[in-house]
């Protein structure tokens, strides 16, 4: 049985209580925290930054899962890593030199992740699978949390696991209910966000999806 990851994701969470609302996921159960890093340009939304990563990295030792929704990403990825980021995903579509800055995440110590937009063809990222540790599948229009599941972006994942050995990551309006798709398709993290956050009782919410890891 291979190894499933749920990364809950924080946009979701009440950010007025950031700190205990980590620790809830994290002692529910979760494997990965996701943080949605946005700048109001690559989508028209704008989220945090290094700072709050630090601050993130401060109360866990979860890994921090943070995905660079921003231009030219490689102006980052020094920071973010900095500041405690595990795994930096950048965005195909907004960076000139993707293997170059693929190549400095790896070289600062970070796994490397691309990620696409639902309307980006898959195999815009083939030529790039041996750099990377991480393929992040959006099944949203990236931007805002509480969208719902595409799920006709399985088949870019079913195309990513014939060709790549590494984590494929599934992000956007993933739930208990639709989980299995992804799932089936090939994926190895879920990012969860209302369907974790949204919940009283995160404990339920997270074992819910580990009922469905059990199927793979």
């Amino acid at each position: 049985m291979k190894k499933i990851m749920i990364a809950p994701s924080l946009l979701s969470a009440d950010f007025s209580r950031l700190a205990e609302e980590i620790r809830d996921v994290e002692k529910a159960g979760c494997d990965a925290l996701h943080i949605d890093v946005m700048d109001g340009h690559f989508v028209p939304n704008l989220t945090i930054g290094p700072l709050v990563v630090s601050a993130i990295r401060k109360v866990t030792k979860l890994p921090l899962d943070v995905h660079l929704m921003i231009d030219a990403p490689s102006r980052y990825v020094g920071e973010f890593r900095k500041a405690g980021a595990d795994w930096i995903t950048i965005h195909i579509e907004a960076e000139n030199d993707v293997l170059k800055t693929l190549q400095e995440i790896k070289k600062l110590g970070a796994k490397a992740g691309i990620s696409l937009r639902p309307k980006t063809p898959v195999e815009t990222i083939l030529p790039y699978l041996s750099e990377l540790d991480l393929a992040l599948v959006m099944s949203v229009e990236p931007g805002f949390g509480g969208q719902s599941f595409m799920p006709d972006m399985m088949a870019k994942v079913k195309v990513l696991r014939s060709k790549f050995q590494g984590l494929i990551s599934v992000d956007g309006g993933i739930g208990a209910g639709n989980a299995f798709q992804a799932l089936e398709a090939g994926a190895d993290i879920l990012v969860a966000g209302s369907a974790v956050f949204g919940k009283a009782d995160r404990v339920k919410a997270i074992q819910e999806f580990r009922e469905i890891f059990k199927k793979f």
